[in-house]
């Protein structure tokens, strides 16, 4: 990068390069990593400390605000897609920010997507619909037809087995976030005939160099609400209490 360009940083703000994860080109299971606004200074700091090798050229012309969910929300969305496999049917659990985003690439690609939100949340049934997805409904919901596979963005662990319910035969559901609440106790034909449950962990700088470009192939477009600095409870707040569509933005 060069002084003056505008530059995006991430959740991962450092790796090792020598522990056999990176050597593996699995970075984003690094033993050693550091992140941004966690282990590292960013987030509500005044400042943040970035390593250029982390760091993603953006164009100086787009809109801050529209960008921002891209580095967070559709970085962890595309490794997810990419997890999930190339199944034309795709079941997306917890309609937020990464499902929002990742849905518009979703249908770019072709594939059908299949919005699950928690029971009664309309506003989030109908958001969804209106970005083209085939079918909306609540998480406690079968859709009309098998999905192929199905990630869960929502922190809910008993989403596990609804999305296991879901899946065909060798179908497998990704679970998305960082953390989630226990997986209840779930019968075993659930998981078996060669159904796969798999997480995701981060993010590497080649999920970066691959998403930007298809992001603006596929004229994705972020849904924002921004909040200033000082009511960044409240984005929290209104984020678990579901009254949020699409991604918040915190503004200094």
């Amino acid at each position: 990068s060069r002084l003056g360009q505008r530059v995006g940083v991430p959740w991962l703000g450092h790796t090792c390069g020598h522990c056999s994860y990176c050597i593996a080109g699995a970075e984003n299971l690094c033993d050693q990593p550091l992140f941004t606004g966690y282990t590292r200074d960013g987030g509500f700091a005044s400042h943040v400390v970035a390593d250029e090798h982390f760091a993603f050229e953006l164009d100086a012309a787009a809109d801050p605000v529209s960008s921002a969910p891209l580095l967070c929300a559709g970085l962890i969305g595309w490794r997810c897609l990419k997890k999930a496999g190339d199944g034309r049917r795709l079941g997306i659990y917890g309609f937020g920010a990464a499902a929002h985003i990742i849905t518009q690439v979703a249908i770019w690609q072709g594939r059908q997507v299949f919005a699950f939100t928690r029971p009664g949340d309309m506003q989030a049934q109908q958001f969804a619909r209106s970005l083209g997805v085939v079918w909306a409904g609540a998480s406690d919901e079968l859709p009309a037809a098998e999905l192929d596979d199905a990630i869960i963005f929502a922190p809910v662990g008993a989403l596990v087995p609804a999305a296991l319910r879901a899946v065909r035969k060798g179908g497998r559901v990704v679970c998305g976030g960082i953390h989630m609440s226990d997986i209840p106790s779930m019968p075993y034909k659930l998981l078996w005939e060669e159904r796969e449950l798999v997480s995701v962990a981060n993010l590497t700088r080649s999920d970066a160099e691959e998403f930007f470009p298809i992001a603006q192939r596929a004229q994705v477009r972020t849904h924002t609400r921004v909040y200033p600095l000082e009511q960044a409870n409240q984005a929290l707040d209104d984020l678990r209490m579901g009254r949020l569509s699409g991604a918040a933005v915190l503004q200094p």
